[in-house]
């Protein structure tokens, strides 16, 4: 699809990735609404940018998601892509985890998402995008993150068979399945201490990669 005066949704812009995506895109255009857990980064966002909107959006609400949904999408008069850019972790040994994280982490990194999706889908223009960060976790499960890499693995396959229903309307569906980077999505796990990992990927590539795999409707995003 072409980025130049598209219509884009970008839910949880206002996390390290999501900010830099927008940064690149505002390069392409700024028919641009973010959205963030909070209304002030989201709109100090917009601001910097010069996009289009703010909202605030928390994803384990919903009917109140879908609803800011459908006012971006009268703002925008619909959309060209959407990304989601939502994310967290938790860490420790799948037998002790807390049933209320577990549920936290399905919501932010699946359910969410999910229902952003389902409510932006009647304003998406045919032969447009939706991406949304998976990550590399969803395929490569480790020691000591087994709901966060499930609630990965839930969304991946949920978007695998999305995207088989909407090749009728030539809808890419793009899921990003990047690598460890630093972001400080660790630090800021809902659970437990993270285990060794190895030195975080350049964000700088993985935003271009994601630019990348919009532009050319890409099934899946990966680093090297």
């Amino acid at each position: 699809m072409d980025l130049n005066g598209a219509r884009i949704l970008v839910v949880g812009a206002t996390g390290v990735l999501g900010q830099r995506l927008c940064e690149r895109l505002g390069e392409h255009t700024t028919e641009i609404v973010v959205t963030g857990r909070s209304a002030a980064d989201a709109e100090r966002l917009r601001d910097r940018l010069g996009l289009r909107a703010a909202h605030a959006l928390d994803l384990v609400d919903h009917d109140q998601a879908a609803a800011v949904v459908r006012t971006a999408a009268e703002e925008l008069g619909g959309f060209d892509a959407v990304l989601v850019a939502t994310g967290v972790a938790a860490f420790g040994p799948a037998a002790e985890e807390d049933e209320a994280v577990v549920e936290e982490l399905f919501e932010v990194n699946a359910l969410g998402p999910m229902a952003v999706l389902r409510a932006a889908l009647p304003h998406l223009a045919d032969g447009g995008a939706v991406a949304v960060l998976t990550g590399v976790v969803a395929e490569l499960p480790v020691a000591g993150m087994a709901a966060y890499a499930a609630s990965k693995a839930a969304m991946a396959s949920w978007l695998g068979s999305l995207r088989r229903e909407l090749r009728r309307r030539r809808i890419a569906v793009v899921d990003a399945r990047l690598p460890h980077m630093d972001t400080g999505l660790v630090d800021r796990a809902l659970a437990g201490p993270p285990p060794t990992l190895p030195p975080g990927h350049n964000i700088d590539d993985a935003v271009a990669a994601v630019e990348l795999g919009l532009e050319h409707g890409v099934r899946e995003v990966r680093l090297d």
